[in-house]
């Protein structure tokens, strides 16, 4: 649990075994919405195993190594891109899942319901809501020093599936208390209606993911991030005299790519290469960050088309 790559394959065994108990005690409690736990969470477990991955490759092509040479020669402008691309596709396939849940769930109400062996049934909840909540708090406490976008979103997914299993907890219990009381006819509605309001709780949740995702795939530009940019810029403007700029930038993942265009007064003296690559420098220390995970290309131009 200390770096990036071993907390998601920390993750991955973790959330195989609870799929693994999901599809098993949903088949022996005979309850719809374990399974469905189980299948999410087998789910989210693959699509851990592809961030895994993603991770690794970005490691790789930042790293200096004789074996990242050829990784850097066929992705020369990176592999950030990768990372927006996973958490589209994760985001997609849970929203997917828990659509298909929502319709079955509504379908078995409509039916009468389903019988579920509530005992098998809070068992799995209480173990499945606490193994949840370790994992996030593990998750979180070493998130705060590796600070990564994936890590997060395992984080998020941890969340949801404990807060998945919680409800599920307290909604089995219910149908336990009911039996044998006047109040038994609930029980076989408390199934499908736990899991159709977990999907509708949960649905939003991907959403949010996919919203973000696509917003770096398609390089929407960050308020904050530009208004940084500009900031930086017009310091650097007034400081060294220059006559104004442009500014471009973008989030992909974890990665800022920006662009800077200063433009030189026409009439300024000549300068050696030294002086302008000083210049670049304070820039580059005054936006900050890590350079493994920033694209900065700072143009000197007395041509202000070259900046458009």
């Amino acid at each position: 649990m200390r770096s990036e790559q071993g907390i998601l394959r920390v993750s991955i065994l973790v959330t195989i075994g609870v799929a693994s108990l999901g599809i098993l005690f949903g088949l022996l409690a005979g309850s719809y919405a374990i399974t469905f736990d189980g299948m999410y969470a087998l789910a989210d477990a693959g699509m851990s195993g592809v961030a895994l991955i993603v991770a690794r490759l970005i490691a790789a092509h930042a790293a200096d190594t004789p074996g990242s040479d050829r990784l850097r020669e066929r992705f020369s402008m990176g592999v950030w891109h990768l990372e927006p691309m996973v958490l589209a596709l994760n985001g997609t396939l849970l929203i997917g899942v828990s659509v298909y849940a929502l319709v079955n769930a509504v379908g078995s109400l409509l039916l009468g319901g389903r019988e579920v062996e509530f005992g098998w049934a809070v068992a799995y909840a209480a173990a499945v809501a606490a193994v949840c909540a370790v994992m996030a708090v593990l998750e979180t406490r070493a998130n705060r020093r590796i600070r990564s976008a994936l890590v997060a979103l395992d984080i998020r997914s941890w969340a949801m599936s404990g807060g998945i299993s919680a409800a599920l907890l307290a909604a089995f219990c219910i149908g336990l208390a009911a039996e044998g009381t006047d109040w038994a006819w609930i029980g076989p509605y408390v199934d499908p209606a736990a899991l159709a309001l977990v999907c509708l709780v949960i649905i939003p949740i991907p959403v949010s993911i996919l919203r973000r995702a696509l917003a770096d795939i398609l390089l929407v530009t960050p308020p904050a991030l530009m208004a940084q940019i500009d900031e930086v810029a017009r310091t650097v403007v007034a400081r060294h005299g220059l006559a104004a700029h442009r500014a471009y930038a973008a989030r992909v993942g974890r990665a800022r790519l920006i662009e800077l265009y200063f433009i030189v007064p026409a009439n300024g003296p000549a300068r050696p290469i030294e002086y302008w690559d000083a210049i670049r420098d304070e820039v580059g220390g005054m936006i900050g960050g890590a350079e493994t995970d920033r694209w900065l290309t700072i143009v000197f131009t007395g041509d202000r088309e070259w900046a458009q």
